[in-house]
């Protein structure tokens, strides 16, 4: 399989940093991996759409037209795109149906410091083996989201006086082509603090590239 890492936009996420643990992980999973620090690789619609998956980790920035077209034609016919916390779901602001793609947007952390996560779905392969529920140690992000998302690990928000249910990791289609996405992992360091996220994270590219065989 192949997977396209692209990298950059505000540098407080790591994106260096994140795009590296990404490439190891997938090439040992036995992906061939081509990481790109500019988004020119979506300038070229053959190569995006040969890909198996697409890892955006680019936090705010600007995607073109063209850009935007090569990706959104890719995933449309079964390229999956997958990401995380900032890299994915506070990228490229303007475009909201990169957003309607992703399955949301980041509004705010009014909260940072401890929380609790709560898998919703034990079963999905991206979530198997993992512990049902653990405290976590980051922002929580507060995102606008799409209500047909496939929910996969919860956190309960309390702020200015509400306390709801808040999804932080979940799966979704465009098209044919599989989506993940995960708000935790706001910078490198939190994999190594906490493995079974990193493990969840991996997981998720890996199902998302996984679909492209399915939608032929």
């Amino acid at each position: 399989m192949k997977a396209l890492i692209v990298y950059g936009g505000w540098d407080g996420h790591t994106p260096k940093p994140v795009s590296e643990i990404v490439e190891k992980e997938l090439k040992a999973a036995g992906f061939q991996v081509e990481r790109h620090d500019t988004l020119d690789a979506l300038n070229d619609p053959a190569k995006v759409a040969s890909m198996d998956v697409v890892v955006p980790i680019w936090t705010m920035g600007q995607m073109s037209g063209e850009q935007w077209g090569s990706l959104n034609a890719a995933v449309r016919a079964g390229t999956g795109v997958a990401g995380l916390h900032g890299g994915a779901g506070d990228a490229f602001r303007g475009n909201l149906e990169y957003q309607w793609m992703i399955g949301g947007q980041f509004v705010g952390h009014p909260h940072v410091g401890k929380y609790e996560v709560f898998l919703t779905d034990t079963q999905h392969p991206i979530t198997q083996g993992a512990p049902t529920a653990f405290e976590y140690e980051s922002e929580q992000y507060y995102m606008i989201v799409d209500p047909g998302i496939n929910v996969l690990a919860n956190t309960i928000y309390n702020y200015d006086g509400h306390k709801i249910i808040h999804p932080v990791m979940w799966t979704k289609s465009w098209g044919k082509g599989r989506v993940f996405y995960t708000a935790l992992g706001h910078c490198d360091a939190e994999f190594g603090k906490f493995p079974q996220v990193h493990a969840m994270t991996i997981k998720g590219l890996i199902w998302a590239a996984q679909g492209k065989a399915l939608a032929k």
